[in-house]
């Protein structure tokens, strides 16, 4: 790596810097030089004088930097003469420039600063003629100006001309040398700040100033062989700027007086000084306002005025204003942006530090890191010795609705230290040196805070505080003093700030004789990076300053639905609030600022409680997600949130999901003991065992279970505990899940990128179409008032009519036109119209005389793609598919999957395998008539229910004999039609056409049809049973729950199902909201085979009942 300088100044204008080579402070040779400000960018540095003049300092390079001067000595032809310098009014001057517009004589020449000298003195270039001087003198001849001009003189030229050349040379390499600011327009002085950038752009980087009269000022002209630029231009501006900052690129951004701020749009190489200012707000702090601001290539970092730093998010050239705030913890004075986007800055001690693990994918980083580096020819080193710890809006909400907190009072030696500003006007200097009264040893003002639960003592030492926020406040302390931040204590106000010793003590300290004492810091010069190993910036033996635990802020705006009356949609403020432990475990809380009545209040969800994040569909809104928790699942009433783009939902949910994970410990792939899910929607979640989840001590109720959404699209799932995934979308298309997992925390779980193809589903949109029949004209469809619309939906309580019936979301697309579909069940006429007595009853199609009103349903089929790890697996479309549930453990050459095809033709699948989840061929087993539910459950019994509702038994399967024998007829419970069933071990659960459950009695391995029906509850739409017979169901209406509470589409658990209990006791219902289901596959306990669990109370169980056992569900519906 070679070698670049990290520059600053301290609060006497000392001008310093730092070699990354070197690792050395060094101050600048010249001692009379006092700066204010200084930005650095690549290969030079400018800075502002307390003489209120711009400096610049280029750095020492083997090329030297030259320039040369040049200028057109003209001549006329006259008979009385010849060649004379006596030209016709109407010619150029006598000496020019190449175009004779502009008079330069060789006296008019000077030396643009003391920087510069000439090299020799003025001579002909005889190039120009390309002769010897002897016989042309360098002249040039045309016959007029202007003209094409040659060496050779003919008798027709009138005129002539040659080039004058002088060199000059910058010799001022590696000084600070003051810039001429009256040439050719001076800007008013004094100056307050400065800002270089742009050299990614071109070769010209441009110069950006504030002045006194808050104008902005651009220097433009800046090239290799002219470095101090050449002229200033005025670049207008809506309000007074205070601040601005440039970045390598084309961003601008600027901060105003009242803490507002500016960002500058249309930056270009054509357009360098931009087209128009945009306004942005500032982040949202009590007292609002920003006193600094720092631009790199893509990021943007903010001080605001109680000296917390922010990052903004989304900024880049094509949205150079971003689109949100996060909080990043610790305080400072001010910072910097320099190369590769890494970020210096200036602490409330002081010191410097140094933004670690700033990376392309996480351009905000993770902790400061003190810069301490070596200074002159000392030996000591500049690090902070103290920090302030502040509890954050997190800790502060986790003590105020949890646990009652403890007030400390100060004691008699509490000292308070005040902050100090950071001046932006003319007295900045002399406002920075009256921190350079000696400091004192300062005890902290409040005892440290022990969180509840922690353990006090010695070892309570190594404890972390509970959230905490470096606000790198400086002071001296003794020699051997430590305070940990972790010894037990209690806690002070929330508008308490306790000061702790780091331990850090003089023998690596500075007082103030010792060391400068820092006001400003610039590293746009400084080529470093995260991977780089600098000594000064993690030295052995040094401890980091950072906080035990980091919190870091996302702010944006959304609309949120609004749950209670009157129901509408809300503009309203999120954040997001994400800490990081001192064990790197993160932690997160999600905020939604609200206004009711004048009176501003919030809602907050910690999202270690999150149990599903889930895109929906609302009125007047695509690109609306859902938040739920346990509590809101229990009142069936989720969080709605609107973003304002379908990028912005994406990046919420991605972002979320992955707090959520975090939160949770789920990391890593997706395991093959997952529970995989399918909603209404066709949206795939899944469902990851972690050991932070499961417990031997108590059993994860379904309103806990986290669902995490996978890529693709699906109707049903299938899987088991070997890692054989297998899908049926819309179109009957089959799947099988090709993907070994995710990484928790990506944007969505993408499986191997190998495994990733292009899944399409198709499906149906119905509407219909309702007429009254009238005497005078027939049917038509002027109905009554209490009748439905005449465009609905199948109930017809909504209007839906072909203009205003859209696809379900904004990813799928319209692939036929509107037809009339004849397949309704109870038949049609010619013309696809059902008959009636009256709305609603069962329609026919057949019209009778009694028949007063009629209806037809229209039909359009609409298409998604995706990419997604889902394999298809053609030719044949399929209605209903299972696969063997079995243990983890198990060997087995083949996974037997059964499938019924959209016919009722019945299909074994050959050749699955772990390795070959898709198999290898279809095998027709014959069959009397079609069948509409199929499955298979411990040892390969196989279950099938035929379209009439009658059911049916396979004999004699087995991993030698795939397909078995024969069907054997099963009678169906008394005058009742079923029309789903799910085979576990030892028991058979069926749900039949009027929602009602039921158990077969009597199966042993004997006799495996069992011998009679048991009715177990109602309201049931789909039932799944498990290897280890545990049973799940979706549910109409949740039993035992209360009315107001009970909706369509929740997973209900059965619980209390023992060997001495098959059938259970009572349910457990969990995430589910009106109108949506969805499809869970069934799975198998994670690891542990089927032993027996003693209890307290004496009695044991299968390790299928133990509290760790989950279930792998098949075929069941719950709501989104």
């Amino acid at each position: 790596m070679s070698s670049s300088l990290l520059w600053a100044v301290d609060v006497y204008g000392k001008v310093y810097s730092l070699s990354t080579a070197r690792g050395r402070w060094e101050r600048d040779t010249d001692t009379l030089l006092e700066l204010k400000r200084v930005t650095a960018g690549q290969k030079r540095s400018w800075g502002i004088g307390c003489d209120h003049h711009i400096y610049l300092n280029i750095d020492h390079a083997e090329v030297p930097i030259r320039y040369r001067e040049e200028t057109y000595e003209n001549q006329r032809w006259n008979p009385v003469d010849g060649f004379t310098d006596v030209l016709l009014p109407t010619d150029r001057w006598a000496w020019s420039d190449l175009t004779g517009m502009t008079p330069q004589p060789l006296h008019s020449f000077l030396l643009p600063s003391d920087s510069w000298e000439w090299e020799g003195d003025w001579y002909v270039d005889q190039g120009c003629a390309g002769g010897d001087p002897t016989e042309t003198g360098g002249w040039e001849y045309a016959v007029d100006f202007p003209a094409n001009f040659s060496r050779e003189k003919k008798w027709n030229s009138c005129v002539r001309r040659r080039r004058w050349i002088r060199d000059r040379r910058y010799k001022a390499r590696g000084s600070w040398t003051k810039i001429p600011l009256d040439h050719p327009k001076r800007p008013p002085i004094p100056l307050c700040d400065i800002s270089c950038g742009g050299w990614e752009m071109s070769e010209q980087p441009g110069l950006s100033m504030v002045a006194t009269s808050l104008q902005v000022w651009f220097r433009s002209g800046i090239l290799p062989e002219v470095p101090e630029g050449q002229c200033w231009e005025q670049v207008e501006a809506p309000k007074e700027v205070a601040q601005i900052s440039a970045g390598p690129g084309d961003l601008l951004w600027a901060i105003l007086w009242d803490g507002q701020l500016l960002v500058r749009k249309g930056i270009c190489l054509d357009s360098p000084t931009g087209s128009s200012w945009v306004l942005v707000d500032p982040p949202p702090v009590k007292g609002g306002g920003a006193i600094h601001v720092a631009v790199g290539v893509s990021v943007v970092w903010v001080v605001t005025k109680d000296y917390k730093v922010w990052f903004r998010r989304g900024v880049n050239s094509h949205n150079p204003c971003g689109s949100g705030w996060i909080s990043i913890g610790g305080e400072m004075m001010m910072v910097d942006v320099g190369l590769n986007d890494q970020v210096w800055g200036v602490g409330e001690d002081r010191g410097l530090y140094f933004r670690k693990n700033v990376t392309p994918s996480e351009p905000s980083g993770r902790g400061w890191v003190p810069v301490s580096a070596q200074w002159g020819h000392s030996t000591q080193i500049a690090q902070p010795r103290l920090v302030t710890c502040r509890f954050t809006h997190t800790e502060w909400v986790r003590l105020l609705f949890s646990e009652p907190f403890l007030t400390a009072t100060p004691g008699p030696d509490s000292t308070h230290t005040l902050k100090s500003s950071i001046p932006t006007s003319d007295s900045f200097i002399s406002s920075l040196v009256a921190d350079r009264e000696p400091l004192k040893p300062l005890t902290p003002t409040h005892r440290p805070f022990t969180a509840p639960g922690l353990s006090q003592g010695e070892d309570s030492e190594a404890s972390p505080a509970p959230m905490c926020i470096v606000d790198l406040e400086a002071a001296q302390s003794p020699q051997g003093e430590c305070a940990s931040m972790g010894k037990a204590g209690g806690m002070g106000t929330p508008s308490s700030v306790a000061t702790y010793p780091l331990g850090l003590e003089s023998s690596m300290g500075v007082v103030e004789e010792e060391g400068p004492v820092w006001a400003w810091i610039s590293g746009g010069g400084c080529d470093v990076d995260h991977i780089d190993q600098i000594s000064w910036l993690s030295p052995s033996g040094m401890t980091h300053l950072q906080s035990r635990r980091q919190s870091e802020k996302l702010f944006f705006f959304m609309r949120w639905w609004r749950d209670w009356k009157p129901y509408r949609w809300v503009d309203v403020g999120v954040a997001l609030e994400q800490s990081t432990n001192f064990n790197s475990s993160r932690d997160a809380i999600f905020f939604i600022y609200y206004t009711q009545y004048d009176e501003k209040k919030y809602l907050q969800v910690f999202m270690s409680e999150v149990t599903a994040l889930v895109p929906v569909v609302r009125e007047n809104t695509h690109h609306a997600f859902a938040v739920y928790t346990g509590e809101r699942t229990k009142k069936r009433w989720p969080l709605v949130l609107a973003a304002q783009t379908d990028k912005d939902m994406t990046d919420w949910l991605s972002l979320l999901t992955g707090c959520c994970c975090e939160a949770r410990g789920i990391r890593g792939r997706i395991s093959r003991q997952a529970l995989w899910s399918v909603t209404t929607k066709g949206d795939v979640m899944v469902h990851e065992p972690s050991p932070c989840l499961e417990s031997l001590t108590q059993t994860l109720p379904c309103d806990m279970m986290f669902w995490l959404q996978v890529p693709g699209h699906l109707r049903c799932v299938e899987s088991n505990s070997l890692g054989v995934v297998w899908g049926i979308g819309c179109d009957g298309t089959a799947w099988v899940y090709s993907g070994s997992g995710h990484t928790a925390g990506e944007v969505l779980p993408q499986g191997d990128m190998g495994s990733v193809h292009t899944q399409t589903d198709v499906r149906a949109v119905y509407i219909y179409e309702n007429q009254r029949w009238n005497p005078m004209t027939g049917y038509t469809d002027k109905l009554l008032p209490t009748d439905r619309f005449p465009w609905s939906d199948d109930i017809g309580f909504t209007e839906c009519t072909k203009s205003n019936t859209h696809p379900p979301s904004p990813l799928w697309f319209w692939v036929t036109e509107w037809a009339v579909d004849f397949g309704l069940p109870g038949g049609t006429d010619k013309e696809g119209w059902q008959y009636a007595a009256d709305f609603p009853v069962m329609f026919r199609g057949n019209k009778s005389l009694k028949d007063f009103v009629r209806r037809r349903r229209w039909v359009r089929k609409c298409k998604i793609a995706l990419t997604a790890p889902w394999q298809e697996v053609r030719p044949i479309t399929l209605s209903d598919i299972t696969v063997l549930p079995c243990l983890a453990q198990s060997n087995m050459e083949q996974v037997p999957v059964w499938a019924l095809s959209d016919k009722g033709d019945v299909l074994c699948r050959l050749g699955v395998t772990p390795e070959n989840p898709a198999g290898s061929s279809w095998l027709h087993v014959g069959t009397d008539q079609p069948f509409k539910s199929i499955s298979i459950g411990g040892g390969h019994q196989v279950w099938a229910i035929a379209w009439d509702g009658a059911v049916f038994y396979r004999g004699s399967v087995s991993a030698s004999n795939p397909a078995g024998e024969c069907w054997y007829h099963i009678p169906s419970p008394p005058r009742q039609s079923l029309r789903q069933l799910s085979v576990g071990r030892t028991s058979v659960y069926a749900v039949d056409e009027n929602s009602n459950l039921w158990y077969r009695q009597g199966l042993t391995p004997s006799y495996p049809q069992g011998s009679a029906w048991e009715l177990i509850s109602n309201n049931v739409t789909k039932v799944s049973v498990g290897p280890l017979d545990q049973v799940w169901v979706i549910a109409d209406k949740v039993p035992g729950c209360p009315m107001e509470l009970s909706v369509p589409g929740a997973i209900c658990h059965r619980l209390g199902v023992g060997p001495m209990q098959p059938k259970g006791q009572s349910w457990d219902y969990g995430i589910g909201v009106r109108n949506q289901s969805t499809h869970i596959a069934r799975h198998q306990p994670k690891g542990h085979p089927p032993t027996a669990i003693p209890l307290k109370e004496g009695r044991v169980l299968p390790a299928a009942y133990s509290p760790i056992a989950k279930v792998r569900n098949r075929e069941t519906t719950t709501s989104q």
